[in-house]
């Protein structure tokens, strides 16, 4: 299995900042214009980008929302850890 490498320049779009993905990132993703993709921090401290499949948003909505019940009660789900 070969591995990709591509450097990709931000460009200025409006208010944001956004990259074009060649279309050997394209074919290897299996995306088309129109779809949407899926940014989420990755164990090595960067971001880990993925297609969105059917049904994702919604565990994102879940992930998001577990994510704010541990902001709210980290101290309380650390002392559950000792």
């Amino acid at each position: 299995m070969s591995s990709m490498v591509l450097e990709l320049k931000l460009r200025k779009v409006g208010n944001s900042m956004g990259f074009v993905l060649p279309k050997e990132a394209m074919a290897k993703l299996n995306l088309q214009e129109g779809d949407s993709i899926c940014l989420t921090d990755a164990p090595d401290g960067g971001m880990r980008m993925t297609t969105v499949s059917e049904g994702h948003e919604a565990f994102v909505e879940q992930m998001n929302a577990a994510e704010d019940v541990i902001r709210r009660y980290r101290n309380t789900l650390r002392e559950l850890a000792k």
